[in-house]
């Protein structure tokens, strides 16, 4: 179909058909006599066929009509039924875009009880450190770290990303234990390169820490960081709040009470215009009540 035929007037055409009648089909769809009787003889000329006799009281399917009408009738409740099927199934599944390390440290250990308070809700999860566009991404909400001023996006925090030192006890034990900060510059350090480090030990007092000396890596995520801290191999910069379980186990040990914070944190944010659609509320609500106080 040409982008010019007139789709609203099959609409008016359908019932005005079903009725047979111009005002009853007005009636049903809020226009008046005058529109509905305007959009008929619209589709009129764009077909090139009467559709209807006109008779003083009432007006009559003519042939074509008759031919057309069973036709848009079929047509029309196939959209209606792709439409139906479309908002049960986006209403159904929740899409949640994360960052790497949210969602293998604490997304995915908690999603579960989402799911067993929310059974009706399928959950597609993806993950990548970059911010996505909600414009163009199949996302309903993101976990995002920063300021939680993102433009058109409704924010609220869901962890305080601070940042600390953390290793394992046997590393720990190798030089008789971590009884100052720079006893840490005594190990390997992992992702030397990350601001963190030079904020952290500067914050403990520590001014030189002569970071240039160890391997410029950059291994992408917390997660990464925290397995090789875990295997012995080095001391990490890492997040306490994602890493509870591991310390819990006795894998991971943080020497320090000193956390220090750049200002950014971890967020749920989705569309502003979208903040009132259930399955949104439901997981707003529900992130918000599970996190821990502490974080």
């Amino acid at each position: 179909m040409s982008r010019n035929f007139p789709l609203n007037a099959l609409r008016v055409f359908d019932a005005a058909a079903r009725h047979a009648s111009f005002t009853r089909a007005g009636d049903e769809l809020g226009m008046t006599q005058t529109a509905v009787s305007y959009q008929i003889k619209l589709l009129e000329e764009t077909l090139g066929e009467p559709l209807f006799l006109r008779q003083p009281r009432q007006v009559i399917l003519s042939e074509a009509g008759e031919r057309l009408a069973p036709k848009v009738a079929e047509g029309l409740g196939k959209l209606a039924e792709a439409v139906a099927d479309l908002r049960g199934a986006t209403e159904q599944k929740l899409c949640i875009h994360s960052t790497p390390t949210f969602a293998l440290q604490w997304l995915s250990r908690t999603v579960g009880d989402f799911q067993l308070r929310h059974p009706n809700i399928a959950v597609r999860l993806t993950t990548s450190q970059d911010v996505i566009d909600f414009a163009k991404e199949e996302a309903d909400v993101a976990i995002r770290w920063g300021k939680g001023d993102w433009p058109g996006l409704t924010s609220h925090r869901v962890m305080c990303m601070n940042f600390t030192p953390m290793l394992s006890p046997a590393l720990a034990e190798t030089i008789g234990g971590v009884k100052e900060p720079a006893d840490l510059l005594k190990l390997p350090i992992i992702s030397a390169r990350d601001i963190w480090w030079r904020t952290w030990f500067a914050a403990a007092g520590v001014d030189n820490p002569d970071l240039e000396r160890f391997p410029p890596n950059e291994l992408g995520t917390q997660t990464i960081d925290a397995q090789i801290a875990m295997a012995g191999q080095g001391v990490a910069v890492l997040n306490p709040g994602h890493f509870r379980m591991e310390v819990a186990a006795g894998q991971l040990f943080q020497p320090f009470a000193l956390t220090c914070n750049d200002g950014r944190d971890y967020w749920l944010a989705y569309p502003e215009n979208r903040r009132n659609i259930p399955k949104i509320r439901a997981f707003r609500d529900w992130i918000l009540a599970t996190m821990p106080p502490e974080a």
